[in-house]
């Protein structure tokens, strides 16, 4: 079902008597992305899928956007939809987001799920090219920009492979509003460093890592999960950055195990 908070669109499936969980997407991707995680849990869990606020279906508005007004988006759909200690799960973009409310009210959810994505800020060199980014969007339109980031984000088995479903996914990116998507990159160059909040995170925690993610491979993401206390931390074989779509069938083995174990009352 969809609705709107907030001017965002939201996407629900499920029995809203399960045990929620909210999938934060990545960047410059929509809701969409979560299909086959909504797909394969939502017969036993109450699943909550967003466009983050200028992306996909939700309007850039005046595109001034910061990490905190997307994790204050991310509370007001749990406030509206009064969900009760759900299950948080994002994606590098989705990731900031997420690492972010748990500094902010961890204790409104039940479990973590990481993936693909990191705790450390842009450093000069980040913040640079994602100013380049937006020269690039303002000189030579928001889709030659899409086409080459999205470029990145996949291994290269799965564009050979699976072309018709990376072009499905390129093609929705590329409808994305430059206004949008020049707004994410501001809020993700002005984002906070959530480093030190690792070892504070005290909800249990599953982190998923493509093994070929070439924007925070594997040893990043490792680092970041010896950090958190009890987390548990899978590579996802012959997958990039953006996992969950191209070994879908692997994360959700992943997600459905770990979920198994820690959705419980």
């Amino acid at each position: 079902m969809k609705t709107k908070i907030n001017n965002l669109s939201v996407f629900t499936s499920g029995n809203t008597n399960s045990k929620p969980i909210i999938f934060v997407h990545g960047f410059p991707f929509d809701h969409g992305m979560w299909d086959a995680q909504i797909e394969e849990l939502s017969e036993d869990y109450y699943c909550i899928t967003y466009d983050i606020r200028g992306l996909g279906e939700s309007p850039a508005g005046d595109g001034q956007f910061t990490m905190e007004s997307f994790v204050d988006d991310l509370e007001t759909i749990i406030d509206e939809l009064k969900l009760n200690l759900p299950v948080l799960c994002g994606l590098s973009m989705g990731g900031y987001i997420s690492l972010r409310a748990m500094e902010k009210m961890e204790e409104r959810f039940r479990a973590l799920i990481l993936c693909d994505t990191k705790a450390l800020a842009d450093d000069n060199a980040g913040k640079i090219k994602r100013a380049e980014g937006i020269k690039s969007i303002n000189e030579n339109g928001v889709e030659n920009f899409v086409e080459q980031f999205v470029l990145n984000c996949f291994s290269e088995n799965f564009m050979i492979k699976n072309n018709p479903e990376y072009e499905e996914v390129l093609i929705r990116s590329k409808n994305n509003s430059p206004i949008g998507v020049k707004g994410c990159l501001l809020a993700m160059a002005g984002r906070t460093d959530t480093t030190a909040l690792l070892p504070n995170i005290s909800i249990p925690t599953l982190v998923l890592c493509g093994e070929e993610d070439k924007l925070t491979p594997p040893r990043i993401m490792k680092s970041m999960a010896d950090q958190i206390n009890n987390s548990e931390f899978h590579v996802i074989a012959r997958a990039g950055h953006m996992a969950p779509l191209e070994a879908a069938d692997i994360v959700n083995e992943k997600m459905r195990s770990f979920l198994a174990e820690y959705s419980k009352p």
